[in-house]
C-alpha cells in the first residue's frame, strides 16, 4: 500500500520573522493529528530551513534517533556530550539522545541553510548518548540505526535513471530535489510516499534528482 504526502499538506512552524522556516511531516508541537504520529520507526521527518547567523539555542532531547541530512549550507551542532561538529551537503549526522542529551543546531555560515531532520523511535529507550557523522556518504552505502531496526538509502539520480525501492515492512521514501515517479505518482521536492509491505517497487527520474530512503522492520 502506498500513501502519498504532499510538501503543501506538511504543517508549518518555526519562526520565519526570526529567519527559522520548518515544514512537519508528522505531527508536531501544536499540529496534533492522532492519525499521523508515526510510520514505521519514523516519528517526524522535519524540513528546515535558517537564514545566516541563526538556529535552535540550546534544548532536550531523549529516546529518540536524531539523523539529519544538509541539503544546502552548513549545520553547526554542539551537545551536552561534547561533540561538535559542522555538516554539510552529502554528511550525515546522527546524534543518539537515549536516556537525555541537550543540543544546540546553528547557521554560523552566510549564506542560507537548508537540512532535513528525521527522528526515529529506539526499540529500546535509555543508554548513554552518542553521536556519528559520515561524511560524503556514497549512494551504493546503506547508513544503519540498529537502535531503531532501520536503515537509510541516500539515492542521487540522473535525468532517466532508476532506483529501486527497498522491500520491507515499512519504507519512507522522501524527495530532497528533483522530480521521480513512482508506483504511477509523479513527486516533487518535499514530496513523500509511505509504502507498507514494499516489494519490487522501484523509482524513476524525471530530471536529476536526490531521495531519501528509509527501510524499516
Amino acid at each position: 500500500m502506498t500513501d502519498v504526502r504532499r510538501a503543501d499538506e506538511r504543517y508549518p512552524g518555526g519562526d520565519e520573522a526570526a529567519g527559522i522556516a520548518s515544514r512537519h511531516a508528522f505531527s508536531f508541537g501544536p499540529h496534533y493529528d492522532p492519525g499521523n504520529l508515526r510510520f514505521g520507526a519514523l516519528i517526524a521527518c522535519n524540513e528546515e530551513r535558517l537564514a545566516p547567523g541563526v538556529g535552535f539555542d540550546e534544548h532536550p532531547h531523549s529516546h529518540t534517533e536524531i539523523v539529519t541530512w544538509v541539503v544546502e549550507g552548513e549545520l553547526t551542532h554542539r551537545d551536552s556530550a561534547g561533540h561538535e561538529a559542522v555538516v554539510r551537503a552529502g554528511d550525515v549526522q546522527r546524534l543518539s539522545s537515549a536516556g537525555g542529551v541537550r543540543h544546540v543546531e546553528r547557521n554560523d555560515a552566510a549564506v542560507p541553510l537548508t537540512f532535513v531532520q528525521m527522528w526515529l523511535a529506539p526499540r529500546d529507550p535509555g543508554g548513554d548518548p552518542a553521536y556519528e557523522i559520515v561524511r560524503g556518504i556514497a549512494d551504493s552505502t546503506p547508513y544503519a540505526v540498529p537502535e531503531a531496526a532501520a536503515m537509510l538509502h541516500v539515492r542521487r539520480l540522473g535525468a532517466g535513471e532508476r532506483t529501486a525501492v527497498p522491500d520491507g515492512a515499512y519504507v519512507y521514501v522522501h524527495v530532497v530535489r528533483g522530480e521521480v515517479t513512482l508506483g504511477g505518482e509523479e513527486l516533487g521536492p518535499g514530496d513523500a510516499v509511505r509504502i507498507t509491505d514494499a516489494e519490487g517497487m522501484d523509482a524513476a527520474a524525471v530530471t536529476a534528482a536526490e531521495l531519501l530512503l528509509w527501510e524499516m522492520a
